[in-house]
């Protein structure tokens, strides 16, 4: 109840705080997932927030508040690949991505330095043969819902 009171008040880092500890405490417990969800939904953090309210689904398929936010989020990223955020909201959403050690392993790993290269210059055969490949289509589907890269 505490990380809800927190998202509230918009002390959202408190709130996720108190979602992590819950979910620690207590694994099985949906609300400690969608409260940590919705802090980092608030924080435009859509990536993160759409794996913490599908871990809630994981425990319980039925749950509204967890198959709402999980609209909202892809809402929210494909919202961003359409260039339909703020210049504002893009940045926020980088920026925070940025800072998470698994964006930075990825864009400085050298295979995925190739395959953002041949994707960059818009070489459908090349792109088409990287994605092919699930380890590589699940790192460029992380820095498309982070908003490091857009699709349009």
């Amino acid at each position: 109840n505490r990380a809800a009171c927190y998202t509230k008040m918009f002390s959202l880092n408190e709130a996720l705080k108190d979602a992590d500890l819950c979910i620690e405490i207590a694994p099985d417990f949906v609300k400690g997932y969608s409260r940590k969800a919705a802090a980092e939904f608030f924080l435009k953090d859509y990536d993160d927030a759409l794996a913490s309210y599908q871990n809630g689904l994981d425990i319980d398929v039925s749950n509204e508040e967890c198959k709402d936010g999980v609209r909202r989020c892809v809402e929210h990223i494909n919202k961003a690949n359409r260039g339909e955020l703020s210049e504002e909201e893009i940045c926020s959403m980088q920026e925070r991505a940025m800072a998470k050690p698994e964006v930075q392993n990825i864009l400085s790993d050298p295979e995925m330095r190739q395959v953002l290269d041949d994707m960059q210059q818009e070489d459908p055969k090349a792109a088409q043969t990287h994605v092919q490949d699930p380890g590589v289509a699940a790192k460029i589907q992380k820095l498309v819902n982070s908003g490091i890269i857009q699709v349009r």
